[in-house]
């Protein structure tokens, strides 16, 4: 018997959205429905993703360009693909993201002002139709985001830039989000920790009734 293909879910937002602790409140919730998933990040999920990823984030003297950056992104999330993602959801698991492409088209689209066509490209050419199945876009204005990440310590190359820069990936998220409503679900993250979980609790159980109604 063949399993029944898993579900995608991603995690999106901006440094400084929460996107780490309301994760955690989304495997509570697919514990307690007895989901099997994965949990997993990009850039990252391999051994090729994460040394890629600490050449993207942490090497703040790295002179990389921005179609170079691109590109490694696209090659961390193609071994992703083919590591772990596509055969978690082809075992029937469920599989939890900490970012994707949205996140590409965001930063790299919006924050970098790319090609938004070379990003569709590159995004067909490594993902075929594979698209997240739901998308929790954890919003925070651009200032609540600084103070929060700068709270955390040393910053990554992403959270050292310009305030122009983090605007334009809010909005660009945003953007996405309004084009997509069936996919996305925007929380307000700038809220109290307690109403934010409460609010991405009640999207994950809405979605799972929604995806297995009860018998």
């Amino acid at each position: 018997m063949v399993a029944e293909q898993g579900k995608f879910i991603t995690v999106e937002g901006q440094d400084g959205a929460g996107k780490s602790t309301n994760i955690e409140v989304i495997e509570a919730v697919l514990q307690q429905h007895n989901i099997e998933y994965v949990h997993t990040r990009e850039p990252g999920g391999t051994e090729l993703g994460e040394q890629l990823r600490a050449l993207l984030l942490n090497d703040s003297d790295a002179m990389i360009g921005d179609t170079a950056e691109l590109l490694i992104i696209f090659a961390a999330r193609a071994q992703h693909l083919e590591e772990v993602i596509k055969p978690a959801l082809a075992a029937g698991k469920w599989v939890l993201c900490d970012r994707f492409t949205d996140a590409t088209y965001a930063y790299q689209g919006g924050g970098r002002a790319l090609d938004i066509k070379t990003i569709s490209a590159l995004e067909t050419l490594v993902q075929g139709d594979l698209r997240p199945d739901l998308t929790v876009l954890l919003d925070v204005p651009v200032s609540v985001g600084e103070e929060r990440a700068d709270n955390r310590g040393e910053p990554d190359r992403f959270e050292q830039q310009q305030q122009s820069f983090k605007q334009r990936v809010r909005a660009c998220y945003l953007a996405r989000a309004k084009e997509e409503p069936a996919r996305f679900r925007i929380v307000d993250a700038s809220l109290v920790l307690a109403q934010v979980q409460a609010q991405v609790e009640q999207v994950l159980v809405d979605y799972i009734q929604c995806v297995r109604p009860p018998l």
